[in-house]
């Protein structure tokens, strides 16, 4: 907590924490009245948004298919599999949609070229950024995120899929009447969760993907942070935006946890 204080103070080193000056909310005013404010937010919630749309109902619906998967061999391998790349490290995955991706000698644009398409720099464009953030964080993942849901799937009373079954309703309809309904706790806390971190798109990942070509997208709160406070040294400042991006996730997460909790009587807190 002594740490907060930084946001406040014109920090040097030599002064310390408690001998700088107080400068109050200069350093917020400074962000907000910045070039890079309004593009900052634009590109952390819209990966994030992008996040939220694409990588949250997957693994609800890898969860639902694999639970209705009765070949036991197959089920295991592909859990395996699903299960496999989250215990990959980012500065490989990075590695890995570099050299898949490259404009010339990726896998990508190979098959591109010999499909009769000009090859893309994909990595090079700004407008494919995001795309393949999102993708990527779904593909390493989707399984692992699932395990939750798998969990809360195996307490669901078998006894009501047999009432189910007899009565003529078929996987579809067992998913939306019985699965999810049973699971929609499991759901909505995750959910009220996923908006308590929707300002936090994961550092790792931008930072080595990015490239002077497609800055433009890829400039988010956490790299400017890095950039202000560890390149610049301008530690009050970096310190002020880090803390508004931990304020806004504050009250976005009591925000969507009060409308859970009169909308679905559901809640965290």
């Amino acid at each position: 907590m002594p740490g907060v204080m930084m946001a406040f103070v014109d920090y040097k080193s030599k002064l310390g924490l408690l001998g700088s000056p107080w400068v109050g909310l200069k350093h917020f005013q400074r962000f907000f009245n910045s070039y890079y404010f309004g593009v900052l937010i634009k590109n952390t919630l819209g990966i994030s948004i992008y996040s939220l749309l694409v990588g949250f109902p997957i693994p609800i619906i890898f969860a639902l298919m694999l639970n209705y998967l009765n070949i036991k061999w197959l089920k295991k391998t592909v859990q395996m599999v699903s299960y496999a790349p989250h215990f990959i490290s980012t500065v490989v995955i990075c590695g890995m949609l570099t050299m898949f991706l490259n404009q010339e000698t990726g896998i990508v644009n190979q098959l591109l070229g010999k499909l009769g398409f000009e090859t893309v720099g994909f990595l090079a464009e700004p407008k494919y950024f995001k795309s393949i953030y999102v993708w990527s964080d779904v593909w390493q993942g989707m399984g692992w995120s699932a395990i939750i849901y798998i969990s809360a799937l195996a307490g669901v009373d078998y006894e009501l899929h047999e009432a189910a079954i007899m009565d003529g309703a078929t996987k579809i309809q067992r998913m939306l009447h019985i699965d999810i309904p049973s699971i929609k706790s499991t759901i909505l806390m995750l959910l009220i969760l996923q908006f308590g971190s929707l300002m936090s798109v994961g550092f790792e990942k931008v930072y080595f993907l990015t490239n002077p070509r497609n800055q433009s997208a890829a400039n988010i709160i956490s790299t400017y942070v890095y950039q202000v406070g560890m390149l610049d040294h301008d530690y009050g400042f970096s310190t002020a935006v880090g803390l508004f991006n931990s304020l806004v996730n504050m009250i976005l997460l009591i925000t969507v946890n009060r409308i859970s909790r009169k909308v679905a009587d559901e809640s965290l807190f």
